[in-house]
């Protein structure tokens, strides 16, 4: 049968070409860095990150090509420019659990002492990932069965870079339109966010009591980064985001303010010694805030808990799959592992990685035990929990990345099943208080990045299979592209809470992670399971309550209930101005049906939309970097300018510009290759 034809990659093994370069290396860690920054703002902010996949092999073909640089070259910047994102990801959806959990509070979470340990948590998660993925790749990656979508398409992007043909003019300028309307909104030239409250008129109950309430309403943020997230996902899915902040805002904060009166809003402006009047719109609209911080987003918390295992529900039989497979692949792996192999076939050498895995064995129990204050036995058990989980799910991560790509990849619900397991296992064992917490939260975080990076990095050595790339030069490259990211992803989340917190000092709101600019929805829930857990400080009957309502979306049949539950947990105008994005993408849609599109002009539009709406993102996300770093030393750029009162229609004047032309530019492109 064809089918069993011997695999011949686009560079053949017998081809001699450079690979591991200097420049190679040096551009491809620049890309882990900035992507990898670009994807934690956006996470902490949205909730959501993108694959780097796509902007990364973009990028390096565009700046090696001016080097005159080949396409293995440019395969292996891809391939380790993209694992600063997986890095990322495994911060994001951890670290900031410490400061909201109280492990380490704000100025003990912009120490050296906690940088240093958070480092060191990320490369070894990351490196443990990189092994696991060296042990299994052969048998996963020439895996008939798992299609990697995203890894052909991206050996695809670097086939058709080599006829010239580069769209890195869409990347570069979107990502320039992100920077200025960003920089634009600091400077107040218009107003970001729009809100107000309305208030209904007082009803009497039987009993005579007066309800009095109301609903705060608002625009969209005026942000590219939403719009181009909301774009990536599509109409249906931002639309179901939306549909939980309309739940929210439209039906859970309307009524429990009815039920809390206006005496509770009085109590609010006691307690912060607030000169607003409780009758006025701005007491009413702090005091839905607070019901929306302080209850709704509990229970939002209780929703995502159970839309998460209900995700590994979903995916049993894959999940069932890879784990039978991770035990058979890896005596096969070790078995296969010889030196008398194709350069196209070699991965790190066995003896290598099981060293590497001890080291971060070692690593952890010194985490646990001297940094985190445990016993020698949690130490133990946790170094041997941790080494089990972070194999087991960096192989079921590869096999679920295989079959969806690692855009649908579900490394939060993989975290929060290896969180339980190792609070519940810890807890048996003894441990309490704030150092057991900072240990669940510890294994977490390590597991977290193995999975995340094993998943990155089997969709980049298939593409490298593909290409005809060397595996053994893509993993060393890709342990590089770990340390270097371990030690900066922890310094752009201090930047951005710093910034947070010194922007909320001036703007009045309490700022830092959980706060409306810097909701981290994954961390918030991991640092509330590790608190009730462990500490029993969880707010059962709110947790309860969103555990029942996502129970019934299930029963309704709805397939991303978690989309819904962070809806609600996401700040209302951040929700909207990822649903207008998916708007876009709808109209854009609509276009490509009625114009009778064939398949390859289908896909430029599809391909030039993701790349202009990627290139936004990343532009705003790095303009917010550079904000942040100047708001740590109180430097504002609202202060440069004294415009008072900006106007919010400007800022949707500039969405409808950014709508106009993420729908006209992919199909003028489209347009230009009519038969």
């Amino acid at each position: 049968m064809a089918e069993d034809k011997k695999f011949v990659p686009f560079v053949s093994a017998n081809t001699s070409m450079k690979e591991f370069t200097v420049r190679a290396l040096f551009i491809g860690l620049i890309l882990a860095v900035v992507l990898g920054a670009a994807n934690a703002y956006l996470g902490l902010k949205a909730g959501m990150t993108i694959a780097a996949t796509y902007p990364a092999a973009v990028i390096g073909m565009a700046v090696l090509r001016f080097f005159k640089g080949n396409i293995l070259e440019e395969n292996f910047t891809r391939t380790v420019g993209s694992i600063g994102e997986s890095v990322a990801a495994g911060a994001i959806f951890t670290l900031p659990a410490f400061y909201i959990a109280g492990v380490w509070d704000g100025k003990e979470f912009s120490s050296i002492s906690s940088y240093l340990t958070a480092s060191l948590i990320l490369i070894t998660g990351g490196t443990l990932g990189v092994l696991f993925v060296a042990l299994l790749r052969r048998v996963m990656v020439e895996d008939k069965e798992l299609p990697f979508p995203e890894s052909v398409a991206a050996a695809e992007i670097h086939k058709t870079g080599q006829s010239g043909a580069g769209s890195s003019k869409y990347l570069f300028s979107a990502m320039i339109v992100g920077a200025l309307v960003k920089i634009a909104g600091e400077f107040k030239l218009f107003a970001t966010e729009w809100t107000s409250f309305f208030k209904s008129g007082a009803a009497a109950l039987g009993s005579g009591k007066a309800l009095e309430g109301g609903f705060l309403v608002g625009g969209p943020s005026i942000s590219p980064a939403y719009l181009g997230v909301g774009y990536i996902i599509g109409p249906r899915l931002s639309a179901l985001n939306f549909s939980g902040s309309v739940m929210a805002w439209g039906l859970m904060v309307p009524i429990l303010l009815a039920m809390l009166g206006s005496s509770f809003v009085e109590s609010l402006q006691i307690n912060v010694n607030d000169n607003l009047d409780a009758s006025s719109i701005g007491a009413w609209k702090n005091a839905a805030n607070v019901v929306w911080r302080e209850v709704v987003r509990i229970i939002a918390i209780g929703g995502m808990l159970v839309a998460a295992c209900f995700t590994l529900y979903r995916m049993r039989n894959s999940l069932a799959t890879g784990l039978k497979r991770s035990v058979k692949d890896l005596k096969k792996a070790t078995q296969t592992s010889g030196d008398n192999v194709e350069r196209t076939e070699k991965d790190l050498k066995t003896a290598w990685i099981l060293t590497g895995i001890c080291i971060a064995a070692v690593l952890t129990f010194i985490i646990t035990y001297c940094i985190f204050q445990t016993s020698v036995l949690v130490a133990i058990v946790a170094s041997t929990v941790m080494i089990i989980l972070a194999f087991f799910f960096a192989a079921v991560s590869g096999y679920l990345v295989g079959i969806i790509g690692s855009s649908n990849n579900p490394i939060s619900g993989l975290t929060l099943t290896a969180l339980v397991v190792t609070a519940l296992i810890l807890v048996a064992c003894g441990i309490k208080g704030t150092g057991g917490v900072a240990a669940v939260l510890g294994i977490a975080a390590i597991v977290c990045v193995a999975a995340a990076v094993g998943g990155e990095m089997f969709q980049d050595l298939k593409a490298g299979h593909i290409l005809g790339g060397t595996p053994w030069r893509m993993q060393i490259g890709d342990i590089f592209g770990v340390i270097i990211s371990g030690f900066v992803m922890f310094g752009v989340l201090i930047i951005l809470n710093q910034g947070d917190i010194n922007q909320g000092l001036k703007e009045g709101y309490e700022g830092g992670f959980g706060s409306k600019n810097l909701s981290a929805p994954q961390a918030g829930l991991m640092a509330t399971l590790a608190q009730g857990i462990v500490g029993g400080q969880m707010t059962w009957a709110l947790i309860i309550a969103g555990m029942t309502l996502g129970a019934a979306f299930i029963l309704m049949g709805i397939k991303s209930p978690m989309l819904i539950f962070v809806g609600m947990y996401l700040p209302f105008s951040t929700v909207f101005a990822i649903f207008v994005g998916g708007l876009i993408k709808g109209v854009l849609d609509m276009y490509v049906a009625r114009r009778k599109y064939n398949e390859r002009q289908s896909v430029t539009v599809e391909n030039t939309g993701v790349l202009l709406a990627s290139g936004m993102i990343a532009g705003e996300a790095l303009m917010g970097l550079v904000v942040a770093i100047f708001a740590m030393s109180d430097i504002f750029f609202s202060n440069l300018l004294s415009i008072e009162n900006p106007m919010y229609i400007t800022g949707l004047g500039i969405v409808i510009i950014i709508a106009y032309f993420l729908v006209k530019v992919p199909l003028k492109k489209a347009d230009t290759l009519k038969d």
